[in-house]
C-alpha cells in the first residue's frame, strides 16, 4: 500500500519542524527553508540545461548540500543535538571556490556589469543565483532575530551565489553566447 502524501495536518496553517515542534506556516524558519527548497528546484533546472557532465555532477552535489541545509533549518534547534541531521562542512565551500576558480580561468575578464540573458540556460542560472541570495538574506534575518542558523550555512549560500554567477557566465561561454553588457542610461 502506498503512503499518502497528504496528511491534512497543515490545513489550519500549522506545520511541524523536525523534532515535532508546531509552528505557523508563515514562520520565518519555514520561509527560509522553503526558499532553500525553491533554490534546489532551480538548481535542478540549471543542471537540466547544462551540457557539461562535470557541471551536472557539481550541481548534484550542491542539491545534496541544499537538502542538508534545509534539514538543518527545518529542525527545532533545541532538539537538533538528539537527531541525526547531516552537517555542512568547510570542504563544501572549498569545492565551490575551486570550481569558481577553474571556470574563471576559461572566461574573459569581466570589465562591465552584465545583464542576465542571451540563452535560457544562462537566464535560468541567474534566477537560481537570485533565489540563492534571497535564501541567504532569510538566513541572515533569522540570525538577526536571534534564531539559530549554523554560520557555515550563510557562508555556503554566499559562496554558492558567487558560483552560480560564474556558472552563468561559463555556460554562456560554452554555448558561445555573447554577454549582454549593461549600458546605463545617461
Amino acid at each position: 500500500m502506498a503512503v499518502k502524501i497528504y496528511t491534512k495536518t497543515g490545513d489550519l496553517g500549522k506545520t511541524s519542524l523536525i523534532g515535532g515542534t508546531k509552528v505557523s506556516k508563515s514562520d520565518i524558519r519555514i520561509e527560509t527553508y522553503g526558499t532553500i527548497d525553491e533554490l534546489n528546484s532551480w538548481i535542478g533546472l540549471v543542471a537540466h540545461h547544462s551540457s557539461e557532465d562535470h557541471s551536472k555532477n557539481i550541481l548534484k552535489k550542491i542539491q545534496d548540500r541544499l537538502f542538508t541545509i534545509g534539514s538543518s533549518l527545518a529542525c527545532d534547534p533545541e532538539k537538533e543535538q538528539k537527531l541525526k541531521i547531516p552537517d555542512l562542512k568547510e570542504e563544501d565551500i572549498t569545492l565551490l571556490e575551486r570550481e569558481i576558480d577553474k571556470m574563471n580561468e576559461k572566461l574573459p575578464e569581466m570589465k562591465h556589469f552584465i545583464l542576465p540573458g542571451g540563452h535560457v540556460a544562462v537566464s535560468t542560472t541567474h534566477i537560481a543565483r537570485c533565489v540563492c541570495r534571497r535564501a541567504e538574506r532569510w538566513c541572515v534575518n533569522m540570525q538577526e532575530q536571534n534564531l539559530f542558523v549554523e554560520p557555515l550555512i550563510i557562508k555556503y549560500l554566499n559562496r554558492l551565489s558567487d558560483y552560480l554567477f560564474v556558472l552563468a557566465r561559463y555556460i554562456g561561454h560554452l554555448l558561445q553566447v555573447k554577454e549582454i553588457i549593461w549600458k546605463p542610461r545617461i
